[in-house]
C-alpha cells in the first residue's frame, strides 16, 4: 500500500534514475503519438508517471537534507541535470501540448488539472522558437545546480564554526538543558561548545550572558557563506532572463501568474500597509527595550546581538516569564503525542505507530486511520544533528489519488524539525516556540494527508497557489497558544506535574510581546524578496536595495558586515522567490479561520473544524482558495482578523 523508505542504490542512483526517465520518455511518446483524445487516456497516465518519479526521487532529495553526506551530495548533484533536462523536454513538447490543449474535461478537478497543465506549458515556453527553448532548458538546469550550491555552501559554513567557552560564568543563568547540551570534555577539561546550528545558536543569543560572545556568534551567523554572493548574482540574472524570454517584465510578474495575488502593486501595497500599521507600536517596543537595557546593564548602544537577550529579560520582568519556565513542561515525546491526539479529536482520525524502516533511529512513523480504514502515513524527524540542514519543513512523498487503473493511492509525508536532541541526562525538551513550529508543520502535513481529490495534480498540497499554501500551517499553529490545548500535553518531564493555569496564561499573554517589531522584520524580508525580483539587481545593488528597505523596516541599524541575503535560503534555495510575502498574505486567511473555529472552553469548535477539513483540506488545489473559503464560511476573510491576532492598536 505504501512505499518502503529505503535507499540502497546511492552509488548508481543517477543511472537508475536515467533508466526510469528513458522509460517514461517512451511512454509519454506513446501517449503523444496515440489517437487518444480523452482525459482518462492522456492526463490520467501522465499523472501516474509524475507519481512514479516522485516516489523514486523524493527519498534521495529528502536524505540529502536530513542525512547529508558526500554520497548523498554526489548522487543528488548527478541527478539534477537529468531531472532538469527531462523536465525541460516535457515542458516544451509541442505535440504533447497540442494533444492536452485539445482535451475536454468533465469534472471540476479534471478541468483544474487541464487548466494548470496548459498554463504550465505556456509558462515553460512551449510556444517559443527552438533557440529560446534551448536557452530555457539551460537556465532551468543551471538554476537547479545553483540552488543546491547555495544550500550546500550554507550548510558547510554552519557546520564549520564552533565557539568554545571555557569559563563557567559565561553560561551562568542559561537554561540547564542548554548548558548540558553544550557541555563537553576536552583534554580532561569541561568546556561549553556553541555552534551556528539553530538550537545552539538561539540558546546563546537568547540567554548567553557574555555580550562579546553574543557579538562573535552573531557576526559568524550573519557572515556565513560569503561565496553565496556570486551564487545570488547568477540566480537573479538567470531568473530575470527566464522571465524576459517568456514575455514578462520581471520574475515577480512571472511568479504571480500562479499565485492568489493578481498584481505586483497588490503585494507591495499590502506589505506597506502592514508596515505602516505596525510602525508606531514597533517604535514604542524598541524604545522600551533600549530603556530596559540601559537600566539593567548600562547599555547605551543596543545592538542586534543584544535584542534576543534583553527581550527575554524584559519579558521575564514584565510578565515574570521566560522560556526556561515552560521548557521542562514540553517534553518532545509528550508534545508529539498531544498533538496527534488533538488532530485526532479535531478531525476524526487516529494515529498508530508504524513498525517500518526509517532513515534514523529517532524518526517516528505513524499510520493514519479514518473511519477505521488506513488513510495515510506520517514520519516525524524532530531532533537536530550535524548531517541535517537547519530549519523546519514538511515534505510530501506519496499523494492521495485514483490512478489510471482505478486504484486509490494513499498519501504520506515527512515532518522535519531541529529541536534540542535527547542527551544521556535529559530528554529532548522544547521551547514554546518549538511547540508552535511543530503545530505549524503539522498544519502543512494534514493539508496534504487529508486531501481527497481523485486527480494527483490537484490533490493534497499539489496545485495549491504558493501564496496561500501557508494558510493551513498558520491556522493550526495558532492553537498552540490556547490553554485548553496546552494542558493536554504540558507535564513536567521529571515530576509529571501539570503546567499551571498561571504559566499557560503567561504564554498567551506574552504571545504578542514585540509583535510589531516581528511584523516589520517579516515585511522587510518580504519587500526585499519581491522588489529584488521586480528588476535585475547585481553585486552591491542587492545590498543597497536591502539597506533602502531597512530605512523603513529596521529600527535598529544592522552592522555593515551583516549579509543576511547570503543565508536567505527560502528564496535562493527553497522555492519562495518573489513569494516570501505569502506568509503574511496567507495569514489573513489563517487568522480569520482561527477566530471562526476558536472555542475558549475546548480550544476549538468541532463543527467548524469539520467544515474546515471538508472544504479547505480535502479539496487541495482543485478549487481556488478564496473560492473554497467563501464556500466554507459564506464570506471572504477579513484582513482585520490579522490585526486582531497581533493585538496591534
Amino acid at each position: 500500500m505504501f512505499q518502503e523508505f529505503k535507499l540502497d542504490n546511492l552509488e548508481h542512483f543517477s543511472k537508475d534514475l536515467e533508466a526510469l526517465l528513458n522509460r517514461q520518455r517512451k511512454e509519454i511518446k506513446s501517449i503523444t503519438d496515440s489517437n487518444a483524445v480523452d482525459y482518462a487516456d492522456v492526463l490520467k497516465p501522465l499523472q501516474d508517471l509524475d507519481e512514479e518519479l516522485s516516489l523514486f526521487f523524493t527519498p534521495l532529495s529528502h536524505l540529502n537534507s536530513v542525512m547529508n553526506s558526500e554520497e548523498t551530495q554526489k548522487a543528488y548533484e548527478a541527478s539534477l541535470p537529468l531531472l532538469s533536462k527531462f523536465s525541460s523536454e516535457m515542458a516544451q513538447n509541442i505535440a504533447l501540448f497540442k494533444k492536452i490543449e485539445a482535451i475536454k474535461a468533465d469534472s471540476k478537478e479534471a478541468k483544474k488539472v487541464l487548466e494548470h497543465e496548459v498554463r504550465g506549458f505556456i509558462l515553460s515556453g512551449v510556444n517559443l522558437p527552438e533557440d529560446k527553448k534551448k536557452r530555457l532548458e539551460e537556465i532551468s538546469l543551471k538554476l537547479s545546480e545553483l540552488s543546491n550550491q547555495f544550500s550546500q555552501n550554507l550548510l558547510d559554513a554552519t557546520n564549520a564554526y564552533e565557539l568554545i567557552i571555557e569559563d563557567e560564568k559565561d553560561v551562568e543563568g542559561m537554561p540547564q538543558s542548554d548548558i548540558d547540551a553544550a557541555k563537553e570534555e576536552i583534554d580532561g577539561k569541561t568546556v561549553y561548545k556553541f555552534t551556528l546550528q539553530f538550537p545552539s545558536y538561539v540558546a546563546y543569543m537568547t540567554y548567553g550572558p557574555n555580550r562579546e560572545y553574543r557579538k562573535e556568534l552573531s557576526k559568524a551567523y550573519a557572515t556565513r557563506a560569503p561565496e553565496n554572493e556570486e551564487v545570488i548574482d547568477q540566480i537573479l540574472a538567470l531568473k530575470y532572463e527566464k522571465s524576459q524570454l517568456l514575455g514578462f517584465s520581471s520574475y515577480a510578474q512571472y511568479a504571480l501568474e500562479t499565485r492568489d495575488a493578481s498584481h505586483e502593486d497588490d503585494v507591495i501595497t499590502f506589505l506597506n500597509e502592514l508596515a505602516d500599521a505596525a510602525l508606531p507600536q514597533a517604535k514604542n517596543e524598541l524604545t522600551e527595550l533600549k530603556a530596559f537595557a540601559l537600566k539593567t546593564d548600562d547599555i547605551e548602544d543596543l545592538a542586534g546581538y543584544d535584542v534576543g537577550y534583553y527581550s527575554e529579560k524584559l519579558k521575564k520582568e514584565k510578565f515574570d516569564f521566560d522560556d526556561t519556565m515552560t521548557k521542562p513542561y514540553f517534553e518532545q515525546e509528550k508534545v508529539l503525542q498531544g498533538l496527534l491526539y488533538i488532530v485526532s479529536e479535531l478531525f476524526g482520525v487516529t494515529f498508530e505507530p508504524a513498525d517500518i524502516p526509517t532513515w534514523h533511529t529517532c524518526v517516528k512513523p505513524f499510520d493514519i486511520f479514518e473511519d477505521g480504514k488506513l488513510s495515510g502515513r506520517i514520519y516525524f524527524d524532530l531532533e537536530a544533528r550535524k548531517e541535517k540542514r537547519g530549519g523546519a519543513w514538511m515534505n510530501d512523498w506519496e499523494t492521495h489519488y485514483v490512478d489510471s487503473k482505478g486504484e486509490t493511492h494513499l498519501p504520506s509525508a515527512f515532518i522535519v524539525c531541529n529541536f534540542s536532541p535527547t542527551t544521556q541526562n535529559i530528554p529532548s525538551l522544547l521551547r514554546h516556540d518549538d511547540v508552535v513550529t511543530l503545530f505549524h508543520e503539522m498544519g502543512h502535513a494534514i493539508h496534504h494527508l487529508f486531501g481527497k481529490c481523485k486527480e494527483r495534480s490537484v490533490s493534497g498540497i499539489n496545485g495549491v497557489a504558493w501564496d496561500v499554501v501557508e494558510f493551513p500551517s498558520q491556522f493550526l499553529e495558532n492553537f498552540a497558544y490556547e490553554a485548553a490545548i496546552l494542558k493536554r500535553f504540558g507535564f513536567h518531564y521529571e515530576t509529571g506535574e501539570p503546567i499551571s493555569d498561571e504559566l499557560m496564561a503567561k504564554i498567551k499573554e506574552t504571545k504578542n510581546f514585540q509583535a510589531a517589531l516581528g511584523i516589520l522584520r517579516q515585511v522587510e524580508f518580504s519587500l526585499f524578496d519581491f522588489v529584488l525580483h521586480q528588476d535585475l539587481y547585481q553585486g552591491e545593488e542587492v545590498q543597497t536595495l536591502l539597506d533602502g528597505i531597512r530605512e523603513k523596516t529596521s529600527l535598529l541599524k544592522p552592522p555593515s558586515y551583516n549579509k543576511f541575503q547570503h543565508g536567505f535560503s527560502h528564496i535562493f534555495a527553497g522555492g519562495y522567490a518573489a513569494g516570501y510575502y505569502s506568509y503574511k498574505w496567507a495569514e489573513v486567511l489563517s487568522a480569520d479561520a482561527f477566530f471562526s473555529c476558536l472555542d475558549n472552553e475546548s480550544g476549538f469548535n468541532k463543527e467548524r473544524a469539520k467544515g474546515y477539513k471538508e472544504y479547505i483540506l480535502a479539496s487541495g488545489g482543485a478549487i481556488e482558495m478564496s473560492e473554497l473559503y467563501e464556500e466554507w464560511l459564506g464570506r471572504k476573510a477579513d484582513v482585520q482578523s490579522l490585526i486582531k491576532l497581533y493585538e496591534i492598536a
